[in-house]
């Protein structure tokens, strides 16, 4: 199955709610203001932003569209080339590829945005590119949050750092990235227990984490990745500000976007932060895990091609 088709039916239910919404809009022959509205109103419904909504709006107006055209088509087709041109610049195709020297990845989230099986698809890509991986097991709190990721660990062959529940996870992820150096690591993912944004002290430990790897490399962490729940609609916005605040996020990966209509929420959130976006879960297999891609992006949400 090509990358298309995994977007394709990774968007199918997003796909699908905007083109039959646009569709019960246009039953016209003409775009009037009223229509205009109506599409303003649906596209902020469907998650994808007030901004971008009203930018869509504005450039939907300007165009001379041929009446005797499909208008629910041509629509789809300026709104593919809207999320082409705003999320083409926050690829980040350089993130899986076979890295020189160490680069240490803390990756954050809530708590049940999947943090762990991320890593564990991560790891796998990272492994089949060459690099020499590592994982360090630094969600010390959650119940067989470890022995899910010695699991993801032993399924794909790759080292694994860890302590016992309850240990601090800052020693372990500072043990984790001592070792990787010393054996020539090119990859050390950090998971962190699931944490809600406004609670102070859990936030202060994630921060503690990220800053205890600077001991031994002073640019560790190299990247710092939210996991985001696409099923979540907007919270998510929240939860970029947030922990964008604690520590400056250098990337974003959304999950479960096969289970969901709410695929226009990752519209909102590169409108407003400019983040890069590193992946996309488009399933619950080990290989639905995608690179993002705008133009295959905007294909499958649009649904054209």
């Amino acid at each position: 199955m090509g990358i298309f088709d995994k977007f394709k039916i990774g968007f199918k239910k997003s796909a699908s709610a905007l083109t039959s919404g646009l569709k019960e809009i246009i039953i016209k022959k003409e775009i009037d203001d009223k229509n205009l509205n109506k599409i303003e109103e649906f596209l902020i419904e469907s998650d994808v932003g007030v901004e971008a909504a009203s930018e869509i709006k504005e450039i939907i107006s300007s165009k001379k569209i041929d009446p005797n055209k499909d208008l629910s088509t041509e629509i789809n087709l300026i709104l593919k080339e809207y999320i082409i041109n705003l999320m083409k610049p926050l690829e980040n195709n350089s993130f899986f590829e076979k890295k020189d020297k160490l680069n240490a990845t803390l990756i954050s989230g809530v708590n049940g945005v999947g943090k762990t099986t991320t890593i564990g698809k991560i790891g796998k890509i990272f492994k089949t590119n060459g690099n020499k991986v590592m994982f360090a097991a630094s969600d010390t709190f959650r119940a067989a949050a470890i022995e899910q990721l010695e699991n993801w660990a032993n399924k794909i062959d790759v080292k694994i750092t860890k302590s016992s529940q309850g240990s601090d996870p800052a020693s372990v992820a500072y043990k984790a990235v001592e070792e990787a150096i010393k054996n020539n690591f090119h990859q050390v993912l950090i998971d962190t227990a699931g944490r809600l944004q406004n609670k102070k002290n859990l936030m202060e430990e994630y921060k503690k984490i990220a800053n205890v790897t600077k001991k031994i490399d002073q640019d560790a962490p190299h990247n710092i990745i939210l996991v985001l729940d696409a099923t979540s609609g907007q919270n998510v916005i929240n939860q970029v500000e947030e922990f964008n605040k604690i520590i400056p996020l250098t990337g974003l990966i959304m999950t479960k976007l096969d289970g969901t209509a709410k695929g226009g929420i990752l519209l909102a959130i590169a409108k407003k932060y400019q983040l890069p976006i590193i992946a996309l879960g488009l399933g619950e297999k080990e290989d639905d895990l995608q690179l993002f891609n705008a133009e295959k992006f905007a294909e499958a949400f649009t649904q054209i091609s």
